[in-house]
């Protein structure tokens, strides 16, 4: 006999919506555990790309060395949790024209205030280019001001790769390219 299944509940399509500058880096994240009991005020990291941990020697364009070679300054500043974001600059994908590498934090509301210097790396959100209820008018506003006025986290660099749109109902993540009409990477 056949077990119930439930159908899922069904979001709203028009909620808020956060559209950002889609960076071309890696995926990279920090995981910091603050510790408890006898080892309280201390924690441990992890580094991780998109598909695995990863660890000095064993990188993601110098992201675990960089990470662990500031790990204190890094928890200060971030606090504990899982912090996503993009490796971004000099010598990854399309380097955007910098002599630098950054770190672009993806959850713009949690990492609102950071906009620091940690060693000579600038950590920040990635650019909010619009924020309101889900219009796809906006959405293709901020991919024509991208594609016309560059990108908002490299200004002068004319080569930006696109959008992400967070849709808070669904708590997921979309992107949009200006590259290649939006195709997938297989499909180019």
């Amino acid at each position: 006999m056949a077990e119930f299944r439930a159908w899922p509940k069904t979001p709203r399509l028009f909620r808020d919506i956060t559209v950002t500058e889609k960076l071309d880096g890696t995926n990279a994240a920090i995981h910091f555990v603050a510790n408890t009991g006898p080892m309280e005020g201390t924690f441990s990291v992890t580094c991780q790309s998109r598909n695995r941990i990863i660890k000095p020697g064993d990188d993601n364009f110098g992201f675990a060395l960089w990470v662990h070679q500031n790990a204190s300054e890094l928890f200060a500043l971030l606090g504990p949790g899982l912090h996503f974001g993009e490796w971004w600059g000099h010598g990854i994908q399309r380097g955007y024209g910098l002599e630098e590498r950054r770190f672009s934090l993806f959850n713009t509301d949690v990492h609102r205030g950071v906009n620091d210097f940690v060693g000579d790396v600038l950590v920040q959100p990635v650019p909010v280019l619009w924020k309101g209820t889900f219009r796809e008018d906006k959405i293709r506003e901020c991919l024509e001001g991208l594609r016309d006025e560059g990108s908002e986290a490299a200004p002068g660099f004319m080569n930006p790769e696109g959008v992400c749109v967070y849709h808070n109902a669904t708590r997921t993540v979309f992107k949009v390219t200006l590259d290649a009409n939006d195709a997938g990477k297989w499909e180019v």
